[in-house]
């Protein structure tokens, strides 16, 4: 409530400062979650390599059962990590290319068109090297792991170059990144569902419908979406679609309008702080301790409601769900995916057709991609390029776009079956990732950092 007060009390910000502060709460999250996320890779690789290794196993496949009498779910801990919580983090990641699509980054056409284009080139090209090393082979259904960047660990490393990195720059990475995620969520939907038992698909999408339903007619419980979300889960989980889709799916009917704009909430909260103040002496007090009157208890009760008002139920689920992605449902992934057994034969594994595949994709497709397509999109007059941008900086952000940690184990999981092809696979990913990352940073970092306002850039242009 103190917040709040101060948040009234205080004067306007500038237009820009509202725009990109939410933004850099994000980006700020998202780099300390792939801080934590490297760690645990580090702790993952080190414990699957000790004397401990069979107790790492043995751990991700502990059987936990979840459920009530006959609806109950009896899987491996790897599962419920995998399918149960990614689906919790491919929620968030709807909310967030929701609220990109209609308020943030990809709002403007304008705006949204340089990393629209730089995320199909960072998509297509990856995937085309990826085959011409491994069409007709037994890794060929992993084409689209090099396909989609890492958010958490790509923002970590720009958080490393600090100031160095204008703004502009950091929402270019989000915005292509976040279109990645789309076209994953894509790749998972039409190329990773081998049989699907209709019945329950019509379940799912009849829930579905009633979300939306429930969207129109106004109901914003996020308890209500929540619940009925996780039956969206299971139907989808029951239906042999890849129940992570249902998530994004779900995030898609939670409510963005607000349902009192915020010029509405300040004279509304102006007025119930004079009523608040104006009845401030008459509550019985000793010293220091005060008793709140019945009519400061009753405005304070239409403060809350009014706050809960002015901010939508996605952003309120995003803002609170998005720390529990960050810290502790990713980490816990690599945790329990990123233990690769290391038997001495590293340089084998990295040198497979997979590895190879995967490493080429991710270190030289992606920038490469990224690059011509958004050189072509400014070229043509499609996009333009950001006032105090470089291209020497786009080409350091697209080397940071091969960093494809999370999302590329999660796909390489659904890909293949052969546990020695996972591995390749994982190799593969986790050496990419190190190559990109240190080469985005370097780049990034022997760039002149120069931060101007893209948002003036984008009205000039």
């Amino acid at each position: 409530m103190r917040r709040l007060l101060n948040r009234l009390r205080s004067p306007l910000e500038p237009h820009i400062d509202r725009l990109m502060s939410p933004f850099q709460r994000f980006a700020a999250e998202e780099a300390s979650g792939g801080l934590l996320l490297l760690a645990c890779t580090v702790a993952a690789l080190i414990w699957a390599n000790s004397a401990f290794e069979h107790n790492y196993e043995a751990l991700w496949e502990t059987h936990l059962t979840i459920g009530v009498r006959q609806f109950l779910m009896d899987e491996p801990l790897h599962f419920w990590i995998n399918d149960a919580l990614m689906a919790i983090f491919f929620f968030v990641v709807g909310l967030e290319i929701k609220r990109s699509i209609i308020l943030g980054e990809l709002a403007s056409l304008r705006q949204a068109a340089l990393p629209v284009v730089a995320a199909v080139g960072g998509m297509v090209v990856p995937a085309a090297l990826y085959v011409m090393l491994n069409a007709g082979g037994e890794g060929a259904d992993g084409w689209a792991i090099p396909m989609s960047t890492d958010i958490a660990f790509s923002l970590g490393v720009v958080a490393l170059l600090g100031s160095r990195i204008p703004i502009p720059l950091k929402v270019f990475l989000t915005a292509f990144a976040i279109v990645d995620d789309v076209g994953a969520v894509l790749v998972i939907a039409v190329f990773f569902t081998e049989t699907i038992h209709w019945v329950n698909l019509a379940i799912g999408g009849g829930l579905i419908v009633t979300l939306v339903l429930m969207n129109v007619i106004g109901l914003r419980s996020p308890l209500v979406y929540a619940l009925v979300g996780a039956v969206v889960w299971v139907s989808f989980f029951k239906s042999g679609i890849h129940p992570t889709v249902a998530g994004v799916l779900v995030a898609m009917t939670v409510p963005l309008r607000v349902r009192i704009n915020p010029e509405q909430f300040v004279a509304r909260g102006r007025a119930l702080l004079d009523e608040f103040a104006g009845d401030g002496e008459s509550g019985p007090r000793r010293g220091h301790l005060a008793l709140t009157t019945v009519r400061q208890r009753s405005a304070l009760e239409e403060l809350e409601i009014a706050a809960r008002q002015v901010e939508s139920p996605l952003q309120r689920l995003e803002h609170s769900l998005h720390p529990i992605v960050a810290f502790a449902i990713m980490p816990l992934f690599a945790l329990s995916n990123a233990g690769v057994l290391l038997d001495g034969d590293i340089l084998g594994l990295a040198t497979t057709p997979v590895s190879l595949g995967i490493i080429l994709g991710l270190v030289i497709g992606k920038p490469l991609g990224i690059g011509i397509f958004s050189w072509i999109a400014v070229k043509s007059g499609l996009a333009f390029l950001p006032q105090g941008i470089t291209w020497r900086q786009i080409i350091g952000v697209a080397c940071l776009g091969g960093i494809g940690f999370t999302m590329a184990i999660f796909v390489g999981g659904l890909a293949f079956d052969d546990a020695t092809l996972i591995t390749e696979a994982k190799v593969g990913t986790l050496v990419a990732s190190i190559i990109s990352g240190g080469a985005g940073y370097l780049i990034l970092r022997s760039s002149p950092g120069k931060s101007e306002d893209w948002i003036g850039a984008s009205e000039e242009a």
